[in-house]
């Protein structure tokens, strides 16, 4: 997708539309000052989004560093087993 760049003076002239562009296209709008690069502005649910995607993205890192110091952990599916074990050991000491 091609970035979308406005002039700063598009955004006094204009909040609507400029607003309206942020949510049909789900993407940041660049704005520039006298044709620099000046300030970017998204819609909340985009903003939202890619704060959501970030924070997994920088949990999916944090885990593979882990694994690469040699953090010990478990998978999924180790858990699952290991709940279903402790399920089973304690339901057998129900009186």
């Amino acid at each position: 997708m091609r970035p979308i760049i406005k002039p700063s003076s598009e955004l006094r002239r204009n909040y609507n539309a400029i607003a309206t562009v942020c949510k049909e296209n789900q993407a940041p709008v660049f704005l520039t000052k006298n044709g620099e690069g000046d300030t970017v502005i998204m819609d909340i649910a985009t903003y939202s989004r890619r704060e959501d995607e970030l924070s997994a993205a920088l949990r999916l890192i944090q885990t593979k560093m882990d694994r690469i110091n040699g953090v010990d952990y478990v998978t999924v599916d180790e858990f699952e087993s290991d709940m279903r074990d402790a399920i089973s050991k304690g339901s057998q000491h129900v009186a």
